[in-house]
């Protein structure tokens, strides 16, 4: 009898021990089945909210942005020998040949160009995972897909198009995008090139109602080193249209059978800003090095500061603005 009541201890200890174990199992499924649906209701902390109309703010390169750079002003943009001889052989009128009319609508003149943009997630509707972000809203421009859901990029022969084949992930509360596949552009308004091998790398960063973004621009044709820019939009209250009108190539009278151009050292718009405004032309015609600050102490005994401006002093649209600043 002692030994059977020495086994039944043991036996009956065993039965509470399994009990504690699926006490505790069950509160753990039960705390599991909690988070995993705040998990599922709540998106990552990290992740940010980009939805909305984000109004353009364009004190930034504004002279760019609204009359224009000088025919042959290249300063700031990491052109190589290639991009420099393409870029001053561009003249103004190709944009009169209804296969040119649209080319300076590449996807990052959301950049360059003036226009705000307008922003929207589309969801899975069984999971409610983000699977893409939406980009439209400009003038001209093709609307820009975000592949949220890890898709792989097109092979490198695959077509190309004016929105390209965008991906994206969060980094912290950033979200990083990487584009390929997108056509040939300007990435100034005196055509300044890039070919269709470009990539494009942006950061979309969200601090209150203030939305920047940052680009880089690789492009193994025609830079010899990436090309930077940062914009900064503000959320609007007012709707901007999802889509803007596209970008409607027209016959604008150019001459059948003529491409107009210059042939290289031909380019008449050369020393313009050098006559003008004394900079000289190594600084006129780009390359890495006019990117950096560094650049300025070396150009320092080559320049002469010009006569106080008195008239059109930057071009027809700008002249007004310059007087009255004088």
């Amino acid at each position: 009898m002692g030994s059977y009541g020495v086994l039944g201890e043991v036996v009956m200890a065993m039965v509470d021990t399994m009990k504690k174990i699926m006490m505790e199992t069950r509160a753990a499924c039960a705390v599991g089945a909690l988070l995993g649906l705040l998990m599922a209701s709540v998106p990552a902390a990290a992740q940010l909210d980009l939805s909305g109309s984000w109004a353009a703010r364009n004190h930034e390169d504004s002279q760019l942005r609204f009359q224009g750079p000088a025919a042959v002003d290249y300063t700031g943009l990491p052109l190589n020998e290639s991009g420099r001889a393409r870029a001053l052989s561009y003249s103004q009128s190709q944009l009169s040949e209804p296969e040119r009319v649209c080319l300076f609508y590449a996807p990052y003149y959301m950049m360059i160009g003036p226009f705000g943009i307008r922003m929207w997630s589309e969801a899975d509707p069984l999971t409610g995972s983000v699977i893409s972000w939406q980009i439209g809203g400009w003038e001209d421009r093709a609307p820009n897909t975000i592949w949220m859901d890890g898709r792989p990029h097109p092979p490198k022969n695959a077509p190309h198009d004016k929105g390209g084949f965008t991906t994206g992930v969060w980094e912290g509360n950033v979200l990083v995008t990487y584009m390929t596949h997108f056509k040939a552009g300007y990435i100034r308004r005196n055509g300044a090139p890039t070919s269709d091998e470009a990539t494009l790398t942006s950061h979309y960063l969200r601090h209150g109602d203030i939305l920047t973004i940052t680009t880089l621009l690789d492009d193994p044709i025609y830079l010899s080193e990436p090309m930077y820019w940062s914009r900064t939009f503000q959320l609007e209250p007012t709707p901007i249209p999802a889509m803007g009108p596209p970008c409607i190539e027209g016959d604008e009278g150019t001459k059948e059978g003529v491409v107009p151009h210059y042939l290289p050292g031909k380019n008449p718009w050369m020393d313009e800003m050098t006559t003008r405004f004394h900079i000289p032309q190594e600084a006129v015609m780009g390359g890495a090095e006019t990117m950096y600050p560094e650049f300025r102490k070396k150009m320092k005994d080559k320049f002469t500061q010009p006569d106080p401006c008195k008239r059109d002093c930057l071009g027809n649209q700008g002249g007004a603005a310059a007087l009255a600043v004088q």
